[in-house]
């Protein structure tokens, strides 16, 4: 009879054993399912993306040189002209090309005030060549002395950005040439008829030459009609060599963007990613509404390509494109992912994993593109973070990773 009560005590006391376990294993803290990263090393950059359209840098536009006729164009858009070759429009003057004492002397001031504006754009070419030669010669110098460590990066950065803007301003006096000549021989063809013919039944045909070798990029009257005189009449420039990307960007991104920038240019229809470097950022902004009635401050940026013009072969004019402009890149960047960082105060945090805990971190960062951030301190390379940390999760809390994370 003894056994009976020790039976049943050791039974109480096992099932005591059960219920405890039972209870603890219910307020053991469970470990939640997370999604991991890890900081690495490597290279990093921000890219400001917009879109973007081409043109041509320098445009020419054919107006008729005096009030007549023009007649039905023979030349459509897309056909390759040759300056002062390819006759690209004829036009028969109203009148008779009769001059009067007056209207002469006019024409005679007109013609000796383009061929004065000529001589002084030949004058500013040369001085941009002089230039052009003096900053093509300070860049070798520079790129010689950056070689044996004489000078600093950005003093040879500095030497390059004024060699391509040098090369611009000669590029633009040779294109002011280009001008001043079509309107010499504007004011030339005004003299072409005069009392010699005034007899003839009727008005001499004027042909109008091409002033620049290019492509006709669009006609502006192409039907026989009659026009008054500086009426326009087709847009001709140079797509293969000429042509460069403007983007409007929003002013809080224009004023990160410097000349020399890189730029990649995509979504253009082709298959290669073409090169570029921002040429010009504009010095005041105008006002846009957005597509969703949104009125913001937008700033163009022009942009230069860079590559080998065959990669963006049919690419023309009034194309659009979508620009990404690089304001600030790093070869070798202590990265977190920024889906892994939220704010803590003032400052940044990340939950650092180790031994299956998630413990938090104070992080300070540099630069955020929104995929991945710079660390500065708080981080090393290797450790594994939590990525989109949610609002439950707390200092030491035991943690797993997602399976497939």
């Amino acid at each position: 009879m003894t056994p009976r009560p020790r039976t049943r005590w050791l039974i109480l006391i096992l099932v005591a054993l059960i219920a405890a376990g039972a209870v603890a294993a219910l307020l053991w803290p469970q470990s939640q399912t997370v999604d991991l990263g890890t900081v690495t090393r490597g290279p990093m950059r921000l890219a400001i993306e917009d879109d973007g359209r081409t043109r041509v840098s320098e445009s020419y536009t054919v107006s008729t040189p005096v009030s007549g006729r023009l007649q039905r164009l023979d030349i459509h858009v897309g056909d390759p002209v040759v300056k002062g070759e390819t006759v690209v429009a004829r036009m028969r003057p109203a009148l008779p090309a009769v001059l009067d004492a007056r209207s002469r002397a006019q024409a005679e001031a007109a013609l000796a005030e383009a061929q004065a504006a000529l001589s002084a754009a030949q004058g500013d070419y040369r001085a941009a060549v002089a230039m052009r030669e003096q900053a093509d010669a300070d860049l070798s110098r520079a790129q010689r002395l950056a070689l044996s460590g004489t000078i600093s990066q950005s003093a040879l950065d500095r030497d390059q950005i004024n060699a391509d803007y040098a090369a611009a301003q000669e590029a633009a006096a040779k294109a002011a040439i280009a001008m001043r000549e079509a309107a010499v021989a504007s004011a030339q063809s005004v003299l072409q008829n005069d009392a010699a013919v005034a007899n003839s039944a009727g008005a001499e045909t004027i042909p109008l030459y091409a002033p620049a070798t290019g492509t006709v990029l669009q006609i502006l009257q192409e039907n026989e009609t009659v026009l008054s005189a500086g009426s326009p009449i087709m847009e001709i420039g140079n797509i293969s060599d000429g042509l460069e990307v403007v983007a409007d960007l929003l002013s809080r991104d224009a004023v990160r963007v410097r000349v020399g920038d890189p730029v990649e240019i995509t979504d253009w229809g082709g298959p290669d990613v073409l090169n570029g470097k921002v040429l010009r950022v504009d010095p005041a902004g105008t006002t846009k509404v957005s597509a969703l009635g949104v009125e913001e401050q937008r700033v163009g940026v022009v942009i230069g390509f860079t590559g080998d013009p065959a990669k963006r072969a049919g690419l023309g004019h009034g194309f659009q494109v979508t620009v990404q402009i690089v304001v600030w890149q790093a070869e070798d960047a202590l990265r977190v992912p920024s889906s892994a960082l939220f704010r803590r105060g003032t400052g940044w945090a990340a939950f650092k994993v180790e031994d299956g805990r998630a413990h938090e971190v104070s992080v300070e960062i540099g630069t955020d593109n929104g995929t991945v951030a710079e660390v500065t301190s708080g981080l090393s390379e290797g450790d594994q973070v939590v990525l989109y940390p949610v609002e439950g999760l707390e200092d030491g809390s035991p943690v797993a990773p997602r399976s497939g994370g």
